[in-house]
């Protein structure tokens, strides 16, 4: 999808997606910025990160097949603390779907992350955080110092720091004008 030049803000597993896409065409990216990539798979040795990707593997094999039921347990382990994130009871047709498809989605610690192909691409690169989680914090420290990215910790939503708004709004805002 990336067929002219863009700026990607990925969110999560978007993330992932925005740093793998970024490496593949890097000449169509304009700046990167991802919000809490889980790339657990940059640190296989750390212990909290290597124990909370098995933790999701863990929910991944052994968790509820019901979708509203795994919907819940992942947002549970995930930590959308803050967040008020909240599914309504029943799901809604596209969210169950979601649910759905989420119980069936590759993890992300298999995800490689081709950093030394993202630390020379030529565009600017922003890492955000919500604070929330040393797991998250440690793979965003990782991106930052690996990428020699800009670094921002946004607090107040938990994984989901684009949920805080103006506080969210004005980081990235102030990125991309300086990536212009």
């Amino acid at each position: 999808m990336l067929t002219e030049p863009m700026h990607l803000v990925g969110h999560s597993y978007g993330g992932v997606v925005a740093l793998l896409a970024a490496a593949q065409r890097p000449g169509m990216v304009r700046s990167l910025t991802v919000n809490e990539p889980p790339a657990f798979g940059l640190l296989p040795d750390d212990p909290i990160v290597r124990d909370y990707a098995r933790g999701l593997r863990e929910l991944w094999d052994r968790g509820p097949t019901d979708p509203t039921a795994f919907l819940h347990a992942f947002i549970g382990y995930v930590g959308y603390v803050g967040s008020a994130v909240t599914p309504p009871d029943p799901l809604p047709p596209a969210l169950l779907q979601n649910a759905q498809v989420l119980r069936y989605e590759r993890l992300t610690d298999e995800a490689r992350i081709p950093v030394s192909a993202l630390r020379e691409a030529p565009f600017p690169k922003l890492v955000v955080s919500g604070g929330h989680s040393q797991v998250f914090d440690a793979v965003c420290d990782v991106l930052e110092r690996e990428l020699e990215a800009q670094r921002a910790v946004v607090p107040g939503a938990g994984h989901s720091v684009q949920r805080t708004g103006a506080p969210y709004n004005e980081v990235l805002h102030r990125f991309l004008a300086a990536a212009r």
